[in-house]
């Protein structure tokens, strides 16, 4: 058995042993926890910030007794035992995943796909019949660092300051900014943090691909009310603006009936066939650019009937493209 398939079976094992420890001895101390687990310092407080970020346990250090202890004392782990049928059915949802091949992702489910296999007997093999019948064609996704995304997460998770670089969409270099993490989205694909810029004055979005050199600061404490400072429309962008919903409205022709007929474009639409074979398309949102961008997509097979604004953009985007044929 490798070094690395040792741990994978034996770390469940030390989270269990963590937990009862402080549970039952008075706060522990990282000598008290070595000596009973048998690991270095370095594994201990590997274990504890794994515990607080993926488990949410509610560990903390009290200086006085110089141990740990619960802030919650109705917390526990708990141990998940899977049936045999219930792991096939993950095993089987797995290879789904395979669209986030370029993204940090692929290699933790790979070895969520590792674990749950190990579960079984060992007369059983996993094999799914999605790999060989089944295969995903993913829009294209811009590749995240492993860096990146994990610390993202973490500040995210732990509620830390963030400083990084980023290079805005039409940038050419980067900028330094600092940011108060409070929400992860990943919308289609891509993966973006909203927060609370200091540069901005307000609550922006950033996309995961775009950061860099990221540095996890002092701990903040996230606004209770910040939900009321958010204005996004996760249907069709997550860019934070003050813009009121608009209510677009739109004509499909008949070439594209069923595929607009077919789909839920948004949570609030109104969607029906004319008599002509057309379609009718309504819904609010206050994402007026990324709507013209998913409008643009339907060529002559799209007519704007509202608002006005997006009628202006629309035009002028085309007479811009027209403008660049030679």
């Amino acid at each position: 058995m490798s070094q690395k398939t040792k741990e994978n079976h034996t770390k469940p094992l030390r989270f269990f042993k963590i937990e009862q420890a402080i549970q039952e001895l008075s706060y522990p101390s990282v000598e008290r926890l070595m000596d009973e687990l048998e690991v270095s310092r370095r594994t201990i407080l590997r274990d504890i910030d794994e515990l607080k970020l993926y488990y949410n346990a509610p560990i903390e250090y009290d200086r006085f007794h110089k141990g740990y202890y619960y802030s919650d004392n109705t917390y526990f782990v708990k141990n998940m035992m899977l049936t045999e049928s219930e792991v096939f059915a993950v095993t089987g949802i797995l290879p789904l995943m395979e669209r986030y091949n370029n993204t940090p992702l692929k290699k933790t489910i790979e070895k969520v796909y590792d674990t749950l296999s190990q579960m079984l007997p060992n007369q059983v093999e996993v094999q799914s019949s999605f790999a060989n019948d089944v295969e995903f064609i993913a829009d294209p996704i811009p590749a995240i660092s492993e860096e990146v995304f994990n610390d993202v997460f973490k500040a995210t998770k732990l509620h830390k300051i963030m400083k990084f670089d980023y290079r805005s969409i039409s940038a050419t270099d980067w900028k330094p900014h600092e940011l108060y993490p409070y929400k992860i989205y990943n919308q289609k694909g891509d993966w973006y943090i909203l927060g609370y810029s200091p540069k901005y004055e307000k609550f922006a979005t950033f996309t995961l691909a775009r950061m860099k050199n990221i540095e996890l600061g002092e701990d903040f404490k996230p606004d209770t009310d910040y939900k009321k400072k958010i204005h996004i429309d996760p249907n069709f962008g997550i860019w934070n603006n003050e813009n009121k919903p608009q209510k677009i409205e739109l004509n499909f022709d008949k070439s594209v009936n069923t595929y607009i007929l077919e789909r839920t474009w948004h949570k609030n639409q109104k969607c029906k066939q004319n008599p002509d074979g057309s379609v009718y398309l309504s819904f609010e949102t206050n994402q007026m650019q990324e709507t013209l961008y998913w409008v643009l997509h339907f060529g002559a097979a799209v007519t704007v009937l509202n608002p006005p604004e997006l009628k202006e953009m629309y035009k002028e985007e085309i007479k811009k493209m027209a403008g660049k044929i030679k």
